[in-house]
């Protein structure tokens, strides 16, 4: 027995609540266990408990056996003088406070079932887990159950991504679409160059954006000039040259400074997802729909978004994917499976957020598409998929992704 599972087991009544006795032999009736407290101090504050038949209100303690009390010195401490109950697993003798008065205690080894202390077991033997705790028996758990768990998952990822995008609009003064532009720069980044585009998206105004919107050219060259992809002056290429050549004027123009702007990554990149290609495929995002925030908090369909987002990068990326160095033909085109990224990432995350700021619901619109996009590719969404866990669509691979990070790993 540890004291952690007595605590499990008082905190969630995990005991017959109708047929409990003090060691006295007095009728106990638990009509609160009162809040768990974590700090220094009795382990429960604020419960109430009935014992034959006189309702008290205090503190409740809990040991593994009752001469813990004397072994922590509990008798002199003042923090315990309101306990009104001590419960244990084992009662090895009475313990009095300090004013000389025993002190219920209820002893559980007696009430606890064997199946209970094998599940906790099996729970915790490390020696039989591949993956999760219950991988032995989280398919036996009711699919209606399960299928609420999903929708619960999913809202509260949604929720704790909510906390980056409101901090994002308080610093840009509730600039909408400036909040936008900053998520959708980083998820662009995806997970290698996230960060290198979050610092390329702190460091220019939306209003720079909006003024360079009607030209292509000159927005893929403030992206790629602030990223320092158009340094290396040892390139010799017309387009390179054209591009550095718009960027210093719209640097000087703008007062632009890309000193804090970390330089994005090429290494283990597949090519199509190299920095060139991606910032070349937002700045034609923003060329072709210059009412990009607004059109899509309108898109109410996982097609509508796929027409929204669905660009090229620049010409000349046809045959390159660096400056000065041909590739086979091919136009870099934002694919589907990138499309749905953007959405779990970007859209669904920043829609959900401007309805929360309106005061309006739109959960039921947003399930509607995360339920066309399908399943994500990782590690966790395949071992959850092995335990015969049925992941049919980005709702389920997201909310597992929320168990396994909040509630798998945490126990």
């Amino acid at each position: 027995m540890r004291e952690d599972l007595l605590h499990f087991i008082w905190q969630y009544k995990k005991l017959p609540l109708h047929n409990l006795s003090t060691t006295k032999n007095e009728k106990l009736v638990i009509m609160d266990v009162g809040s768990h407290n974590h700090m220094a101090g009795p382990d429960f504050f604020n419960a109430k408990i009935e014992i034959a038949g006189q309702l008290w209100a205090g503190n409740v303690e809990l040991h593994l056996k009752a001469s813990d009390w004397y072994a922590h010195h509990h008798e002199s401490d003042p923090n315990y003088d309101n306990v009104i109950l001590h419960v244990v697993w084992e009662d090895d003798g009475a313990i009095f406070s300090k004013n000389g008065s025993e002190i219920p205690t209820l002893e559980l080894k007696n009430y606890i079932t064997n199946s209970l202390l094998k599940a906790y077991h099996d729970l915790f033997d490390n020696k039989k887990k591949t993956f999760i705790n219950c991988e032995r028996d989280i398919m036996k758990v009711d699919a209606f159950l399960m299928n609420k768990w999903w929708e619960s998952l999913y809202f509260e990822r949604l929720e704790s991504k909510s906390a980056f995008i409101f901090t994002c609009l308080k610093h840009s003064n509730n600039d909408w679409e400036q909040v936008f532009f900053t998520l959708l720069l980083k998820n662009f980044g995806s997970k290698v160059n996230g960060d290198a585009f979050l610092s390329l998206a702190n460091t220019i105004n939306f209003s720079v954006i909006r003024k360079l919107s009607p030209y292509p050219i000159p927005l893929e060259g403030l992206f790629l000039g602030m990223a320092h992809l158009l340094d290396d002056d040892g390139v010799y290429d017309e387009y390179h040259g054209h591009l550095k050549k718009e960027y210093l004027h719209l640097a000087k123009k703008f007062d632009l400074n890309g000193e804090t702007v970390q330089k994005p990554e090429f290494f283990k990149l597949r090519p199509h997802n190299f920095p060139t290609i991606r910032l070349s495929q937002l700045a034609n995002l923003y060329h072709r729909d210059q009412h990009l925030f607004d059109n899509m908090l309108q898109a109410a369909t996982l097609h509508e978004l796929y027409s929204l987002f669905g660009v090229s990068a620049s010409a000349y990326w046809n045959d390159h994917f660096t400056f000065g160095k041909s590739s086979g033909n091919s136009t870099k085109n934002v694919s589907r499976a990138f499309i749905d990224l953007l959405v779990l990432n970007s859209v669904l995350p920043i829609k959900f957020c401007h309805a929360k700021h309106l005061g309006t619901d739109n959960n039921k619109q947003i399930g509607a598409i995360l339920s066309e996009i399908g399943p994500e590719q990782n590690g966790i969404v395949h071992k959850f998929g092995a335990l015969d866990i049925s992941i049919k669509s980005a709702r389920e691979s997201q909310a597992v992704l929320q168990l396994y990070n909040e509630f798998c790993t945490k126990k």
